[in-house]
C-alpha cells in the first residue's frame, strides 16, 4: 500500500439471511400517487397518558479538538441486478408524486444494461484510486462508502463506522455542483442516517463544492482534449463543443448557483481547449411539460445544429463525474441517434471518473478540511470558492403546498411534478 503504513478499511455490503446488508431490509417507500386525508386528531381526555420523555437531540457539531479519522464517499446508488431495479427506483421517488408508468419507462434504461447500473462499479474504482493516493501522499484515513438510494445505504455505513470506532469523518459527495439534489439533500440524508444510528454515530463534515477546483477542471479539460483529438485536423477545427448537465426544475435552479457554476466551468474549459464557440445544454428532464426546467434540451440543440449544416460535435458531460446510466442512455444513445438523423458526427468525452488530476483534487479537498488551508482555497475561473460549511438555506427547494380536496375514485391525475432523479449530476 505504499510507505505511509496506512490501514484502509472500506465498508462493503454484508450478505445476511435475506441477501441484504446485515440481513435487514431498508424500508422501501412506494411513490405517492394520490392524496390522503389527514388522520383525525385524538379527542381530549383527562386520562390521556403523559407524553414519553423526548430523546436528547444528537449533537451536530464535533468538538474542535476531535481528530478526523475517516473519509466517507456519499453517492446516489444504483441497482446491480434486474431484481434490484424497481425497488431501487421506488426508493428514488419516495415522497414524490411519480406515476408508475414513469418508473416503468425509466426501468427500461436499466434493463438495457441487464439491470446493472455502472455507478457502483465506478464508485468502487474511485475509492481504490483514492486509497492509492492516500497511501502515497496521505492522509492516513480509511475510506467508507454509503448511498442515498441503494446498498450500501448511508445508515448501514454509519453504523459500521460507529462499530469500527470512527468518531469524525470527511464526506465527499459525488456531485461537483451546488443544487438541492446534488448537495443539500445529501446533507439531509446524512442527518437522517445519523439520527437512525443514534448515540455514538460519527460526526460528518463535507468537503466544499468542487466545480471550480483545479483538479476537477484539469480533468475535464483533459477529457475534452481527448475527445477533440478523435477528429482529424480540419474537422476538429470546425467542430462545435456541446457542454451538458442534468436539467433541474426552474424553481430549484432559482434557489441555488447550479446554472451559474455550470456556465463558469463551460467558459473555462472552452478557453483552455481553444474552442470559444460552445453551447451549454441540458439533458434528462422529465415531469409534465407545463413545469419549466432548465434548457435548452440537448436533442433540440442538435436538431438546430443540423439546420445550419454542422458536421461534427463533441459532447462534454461537465455536469457528471462518472459514466453512469443517464450518460450512457441520454448521450450515447439518444443524442447519438439525434446526431445520426442530422448527419452529424458525434464524439462524447468521458467524464472525469478516476482521472489522476481529479483524484488528486479530491485528496487536496480532504486535506483542506483535516489540516486547513492558508489564504484563499485554490480555484479556477470567475467564481470564488464555495463556502464550507454551506450557509443556512443554501440550495433550498421550496415546494408548493397543495390543498387537499376530495377526488372521485375514477378521476385520473396527470400530475408528476418531479421525475426520478436517476443518477443526477454524479
Amino acid at each position: 500500500m505504499g510507505s505511509s503504513g496506512a490501514s484502509f478499511r472500506r465498508f462493503r455490503p454484508r450478505l445476511g439471511p435475506e441477501g441484504l446488508i446485515g440481513g435487514r431490509r431498508d424500508p422501501i417507500i412506494t411513490p405517492v400517487t394520490d392524496e390522503k386525508d389527514e388522520a383525525p386528531s385524538e379527542p381530549e381526555s383527562a386520562d390521556k397518558p403523559e407524553a414519553a420523555e423526548e430523546t436528547p437531540a444528537l449533537p451536530t457539531t464535533a468538538p474542535d479538538d476531535l481528530p478526523y479519522d475517516a473519509v466517507l464517499l456519499v453517492s446516489f446508488g444504483g441497482p446491480e441486478s434486474r431484481a434490484d431495479v424497481m425497488p431501487f427506483l421506488e426508493n428514488v421517488v419516495r415522497g414524490k408524486r411519480v406515476p408508475k408508468e414513469r418508473l416503468l419507462a425509466v426501468a427500461e434504461h436499466y434493463y438495457a444494461l441487464d439491470g446493472v447500473s455502472p455507478i457502483n462499479a465506478q464508485n468502487r474504482a474511485l475509492i481504490e484510486a483514492l486509497e492509492a493516493a492516500f497511501a502515497e501522499k496521505g492522509p492516513e484515513l480509511p475510506i467508507y462508502w454509503g448511498n442515498r438510494n441503494w446498498h450500501p445505504m448511508l445508515a448501514d455505513t454509519l453504523q459500521q463506522m460507529k462499530d469500527d470506532g470512527i468518531k469524525r469523518a470527511v464526506a465527499i459527495f459525488t456531485s461537483a455542483y451546488s443544487s438541492y439534489s446534488g448537495c443539500r439533500q445529501y446533507q439531509e440524508n446524512i442527518a437522517a442516517a445519523r439520527e437512525q444510528v443514534g448515540e455514538g454515530v460519527p460526526f460528518v463534515e463535507k468537503v466544499r463544492t468542487f466545480f471550480n477546483h483545479p483538479g476537477f477542471i484539469d480533468a475535464v479539460v483533459a477529457r475534452t482534449e481527448e475527445a477533440l483529438d478523435e477528429l482529424p485536423g480540419q474537422r476538429r477545427d470546425a467542430s462545435r463543443i456541446i457542454f451538458t448537465a442534468h436539467s433541474i426544475p426552474m424553481v430549484m435552479a432559482e434557489h441555488c448557483d447550479y446554472e451559474k457554476q455550470l456556465h463558469a466551468v463551460a467558459e473555462v474549459v472552452s478557453e483552455r481547449v481553444s474552442k470559444p464557440e460552445y453551447q451549454l445544454v441540458y439533458q434528462s428532464r422529465s415531469g409534465p411539460p407545463e413545469v419549466p426546467w432548465l434548457g435548452p434540451d440537448i436533442v433540440e440543440h442538435i436538431e438546430a445544429l443540423g439546420l445550419i449544416g454542422t458536421t461534427d460535435v463533441v459532447v462534454v458531460p461537465i455536469g457528471f463525474i462518472s459514466d453512469h446510466v443517464e450518460v450512457i442512455w441520454d448521450l450515447d444513445r439518444e443524442a447519438q441517434e439525434a446526431c445520426a438523423e442530422q448527419g452529424i458526427e458525434m464524439v462524447r468525452a468521458k467524464t472525469v471518473g478516476t482521472h489522476p488530476a481529479f483524484v488528486e483534487g479530491l485528496r487536496q479537498l480532504v486535506l483542506e478540511v483535516t489540516e486547513g488551508v492558508e489564504g484563499k482555497p485554490p480555484t479556477v475561473g470567475p467564481l470564488p470558492p464555495r463556502a464550507n460549511p454551506c450557509a443556512p438555506g443554501c440550495c433550498d427547494y421550496p415546494r408548493p403546498v397543495r390543498k387537499k380536496r376530495p377526488k372521485p375514485a375514477e378521476e385520473e391525475t396527470n400530475e408528476a411534478p418531479a421525475a426520478p432523479e436517476a443518477e443526477e449530476s454524479e
